[in-house]
């Protein structure tokens, strides 16, 4: 079990909230007029901004120089094992698309793992004022207010969040399962970014999320904050979040919802 008090958890929490603060700033305020595309991940309309790097650049370089025996896994390429067993798990810019058409549903998210367990999370989403954070074992809040997630309602009368590939055929099999899900619940909702769903979920503002390909940069700081709130979250049943599925959802909403997504198969293409 881990101690919420733990000083490397409050270390690590004021460096992932100083370091995420700090790259919030950098995209919301130095945010080009002619922002253009820096290159393409999966497909052409899976976009990289010079921001997502540059802000990438100011994370890691702020974290290493204060803990350099860490290791990182970044979305846009930082990647080292560390010495210290601590990994910094960085998504400098989650919903790059929304920020390139000026959208305002984007967010920082960072994550610091050891042993495979995400012990700190922070999701900074400036274009609300908010910043979401956990710590294992002490629960969750946005900026200072603690959070919860909603209480467990009927499927039918459930919010649904969820998000499709930027690869054509992965994304026509997403929306024929979203086709059939949508009958089953209140309604669909689509942010754009992951972090801020799994967000929602915990701030109770959506009952439920899932999404099939999400890497770990994605996921990390939200699962974690979403968890903290109370929140269920997994895979393919009985399995944890991956690439495959991410599910996070109120109890009493999460085993009819997972159920759901893999008897549509939503964690296949």
């Amino acid at each position: 079990m881990t101690d919420a008090s733990d000083p490397l958890l409050s270390e690590l929490l004021d460096l992932a909230l100083e370091a995420a603060g700090r790259a919030g700033e950098l995209l919301r305020d130095g945010r080009p007029a002619d922002l253009g595309v820096a290159a393409t991940k999966s497909s052409p309309i899976d976009v990289v901004t010079e921001m997502d790097i540059a802000a990438e650049k100011l994370i890691t370089g702020f974290l290493s120089e204060r803990r350099p025996d860490d290791g990182f896994l970044g979305e846009e390429g930082a990647s080292t094992t560390g010495t210290s067993g601590v990994r910094w798990v960085i998504d400098p810019l989650d919903g790059t698309v929304n920020y390139l058409y000026g959208l305002p549903t984007w967010a920082v998210s960072i994550a610091a793992e050891r042993d495979g367990a995400t012990l700190v999370g922070v999701v900074e989403v400036p274009m609300r004022g908010e910043t979401c954070r956990a710590v294992l074992g002490g629960g969750a809040y946005i900026n200072d207010k603690a959070v919860r997630c909603r209480p467990a309602a009927p499927l039918e009368q459930s919010l649904v969040a969820t998000g499709f590939n930027y690869v054509e055929s992965v994304r026509t099999h997403q929306a024929a399962v979203a086709h059939q899900l949508v009958p089953r619940l209140r309604d669909i909702r689509r942010s754009g970014s992951a972090a801020v769903d799994l967000c929602d979920v915990a701030a109770g503002r959506l009952d439920g999320y899932y999404e099939r390909g999400l890497h770990p940069w994605d996921l990390a700081a939200g699962d974690l904050i979403a968890r903290e709130a109370g929140a269920h979250t997994g895979g393919r049943p009985g399995q944890r979040p991956s690439y495959d599925l991410t599910v996070a959802a109120s109890p009493g909403v999460f085993e009819p919802l997972q159920g759901l997504l893999e008897e549509f198969g939503a964690w296949h293409d």
